[in-house]
């Protein structure tokens, strides 16, 4: 199963989160999970009997879940674009 790269983190990071360092920022972390969520996802389709693997996608989409409650109710205007942006509730 590959994972995201350190590159990839990186770069979503500074795409997000607007430098390097600012790995701690909302949507940082949503677009980290969102990746992260895609590459299980992947790899669930190919594997439909790992059970683990599937109970670690369903806490990364409950975490992404917590994270955008949180943004929704504190910054409606940020929500709406990280939602564009990444291609989410379609």
């Amino acid at each position: 199963m590959s994972t995201v790269t350190k590159e990839k983190k990186a770069s979503i990071v500074i795409e997000f989160g607007g430098n390097a360092k600012n790995t701690g920022s909302i949507d940082a972390q949503v677009a980290l999970l969102t990746e992260e969520i895609n590459e299980i996802s992947k790899h669930l389709k190919v594997n439909k009997k790992d059970f683990s693997t599937n109970r670690g996608l369903m806490r990364k989409v409950g975490q992404r879940k917590r994270l955008l409650s949180y943004l929704s109710k504190h910054n409606i205007t940020g929500y709406r674009a990280l939602i564009e942006k990444l291609g989410l509730r379609k």
